[in-house]
């Protein structure tokens, strides 16, 4: 009975199985150790797995998406259209975000002794991400195009930090395949594929331990919050609720709003359909917290449940994985004014402006990792003149932020490919509708 169940159902039930064995955790101290030994292992398993796969998937998938276009002219309208719309959503949810905490403004519900309490618990963690965003900022106006071109290809696959350079590359080796004689590039394609198609296999078997990876996840990251003080740590979480709900809520209406309408003004599917195929890809962003460790079983969901043709999934997905970050620029304009707030600083219109474009810009540059986020943050709060050790305000909450936004950036992916798909013809619809009550 159990085996038919579907797979985001069983994401589900191992999310609040690991959050009620979690809060017994905290409950029963002496169950901690345990937890931490034998069940957060199953969930780091979990992760690793899909890194592994994370860069052999995008190389092979956007070579093969690029080679499949057959010609520049058609891959430059595909770009285009992508790029466009990656980047007017993203002023979108920055703008919404902006919006929603100028009216609930969160930052003033904050307390002086737990302004106090935060900044002396997460101060050494603040001083971390300060350090590493002070190198970026070190570095000249070009450098972002200079790292994106790796000097050694191999070093860059071992990282999945440097996905951006894998993107290159991939892109770089797709047009060159378009530019030689058809007979030359055929068994390359041939081979990219077919590592394709194993990846996919590979990813079917690594989501099969996904329900008891997320669970253990999920336990872990309970105990991990409320560390050897439950009752302090729920109360900082409290006191922050009113910051949490705020970029939830901003979240919220990219989601029930601005994805809808995407999908409403360019293409025909559902968007109920759109959302129960993304259901378990969704689910499983949230539980990793990363983009691109989720993005083989994105692909999957695009492609055999919302019809999206592999030539458009192959292509946008792995981009949009790497640049595309509506959920994460939401929240670093949301944090930025909640923290001047709370410390008791004015931003002007012009400082909101320039929010608005270091966020963009950053989000362009955020590593689909969990955790990256929160350094480029500190980076849009230097452009505006607001004191970087000002996260230390928001690092308790930041885990579980982390894990909406990361769900909000893998539904724009999707929706961005769904919408490109439907302007290029490039949706099945017998696969859409095979799919429609799963």
């Amino acid at each position: 009975m159990i085996k038919r169940l579907p797979l985001h159902t069983k994401i589900l039930i191992g999310m609040a199985l690991g959050l009620g064995f979690g809060m017994l955790c905290i409950q029963f101290p002496a169950m901690s150790g345990f937890t931490i030994d034998y069940i957060k292992p199953i969930g780091t398993i979990f992760i690793r797995g899909l890194k592994m796969i994370a860069v052999p998937l995008v190389l092979a998938s956007l070579i093969i998406g690029v080679a499949n276009i057959g010609d520049i002219s058609k891959l430059t309208r595909m770009g285009g259209k992508t790029l466009l719309i990656f980047i007017v959503t993203t002023i979108i949810s920055i703008t919404i975000g902006l919006s929603i905490v100028a009216i609930v403004k969160p930052g003033h519900k904050l307390p002086e002794a737990t302004r106090t309490n935060l900044m002396e618990l997460y101060n050494s963690n603040a001083a971390g991400k300060i350090d590493f965003a002070e190198q970026v900022k070190s570095r000249g106006p070009l450098q972002p195009l200079v790292d994106m071109v790796p000097d050694n290809i191999f070093m860059a696959t071992t990282n999945n930090g440097a996905m951006l350079q894998v993107v290159f590359f991939a892109i770089i080796i797709g047009i060159a395949m378009l530019r030689v004689p058809k007979e030359k590039s055929t068994p390359v394609i041939a081979f990219f594929d077919g590592l394709n198609d194993v990846i996919i296999k590979v990813v079917e078997f690594i989501m099969l331990i996904a329900p008891y990876g997320v669970f253990g996840l999920i336990a872990s990251l309970m105990i991990e919050i409320a560390g050897d003080d439950p009752t302090k740590a729920w109360e900082l979480l409290y006191a922050l609720l009113w910051y949490s709900l705020t970029v939830i809520g901003g979240m919220l209406i990219m989601m029930v709003v601005i994805y809808p309408l995407l999908l409403r003004s360019f293409t025909k599917i559902n968007v109920l359909d759109f959302f129960k195929g993304m259901r378990p890809a969704m689910l499983l962003g949230f539980s990793t917290s990363s983009s691109t460790a989720t993005l083989p079983v994105t692909m999957e969901r695009v492609e055999k449940h919302l019809g999206v043709s592999e030539e458009v999934s192959s292509f946008v997905l792995p981009l949009g994985a790497t640049i595309n970050m509506n959920g994460t620029s939401l929240y670093q304009g949301v944090s930025a004014v909640f923290i001047a707030q709370a410390l008791g600083l004015d931003l002007s219109l012009s400082s909101q402006l320039m929010i608005v474009l270091t966020a963009t810009l950053a989000a362009v540059g955020t590593a689909g990792v969990p955790g990256a986020g929160l350094v480029m943050l500190v980076i849009v709060l230097e452009a505006v003149g607001i004191p970087a050790a000002g996260i230390a305000l928001i690092m308790a909450p930041e885990r579980i932020l982390d894990m909406v936004r990361t769900m909000i950036n893998i539904s724009g992916d999707a929706a961005v490919s769904v919408v490109v798909a439907s302007t290029e013809n490039a949706i099945d619809e017998e696969v859409l509708k095979e799919h429609v009550n799963d």
